[in-house]
């Protein structure tokens, strides 16, 4: 059976053609029926599989803890894209913001400069992006902090990058199992133990 088939799409069903250059971040707002959380790379939209209960899990539990300890300036989201440049707008997991700033109620994108951490959880079918791609583009437009987590035994493992300015490139400064202790980019405690747990 076809992917085309899988997905009850007939013979009749016309892909969106890029234009020539690919597409912009413009486009992701105008574009219809695109998939949810659909992100923009180099020109090239990037469609992402159905989201796992470890990745939900995760996200879940980061954006509490965050929401829990971020300073009342900044704002805590899970989801919500970050416009890079005209042709790379992504979408991290989970992002924090600087000095809040209010949004237009129907504005779809954070500009980089807003942001003070980008966090990844990766997925089977995101692990070049999540490791490779997505960090080099946050460090390349100034984005000061950055999270990669992993599984393994159905735990967390968060990797920790700090962005070397003047090189315009993140270097790690812990990898943390367990529990997530850090000073920067301001202090914050979690227990990567707790997302199996219920909430009481």
């Amino acid at each position: 059976m076809s992917a085309a088939h899988e997905y009850e799409l007939d013979e009749q069903y016309e892909w969106p053609r890029p234009p020539q250059g690919g597409w912009t971040a413009d486009d992701l707002d105008r574009l219809p029926n695109l998939p949810p959380h659909t992100e923009l790379i180099d020109g090239s939209l990037v469609l992402v599989s159905p989201q796992a209960a470890f990745h939900a899990r995760v996200m879940k539990l980061l954006q509490i803890a965050l929401e829990n300890q971020a300073p009342v300036e900044s704002e805590v989201l899970p989801e919500m894209s970050i416009r890079l440049d005209e042709k790379n707008q992504l979408e991290p997991d989970v992002l924090v913001t600087r000095t809040y700033e209010f949004l237009d109620a129907y504005q779809t994108w954070y500009g980089p400069q807003q942001i003070l951490l980008a966090v990844e959880v990766v997925s089977p079918d995101s692990k070049e992006r999540d490791r490779e791609v997505k960090p080099r583009k946050y460090a390349g437009v100034g984005i000061p902090h950055f999270w990669r987590v992993e599984e393994d035994g159905g735990l967390p493992i968060v990797y920790v990058y700090e962005l070397d300015p003047a090189a315009k490139a993140y270097q790690p400064t812990g990898i943390y199992h367990d529990k997530l202790r850090l000073t920067v980019p301001f202090p914050i405690e979690i227990d990567l133990t707790a997302i199996n747990r219920r909430r009481p």
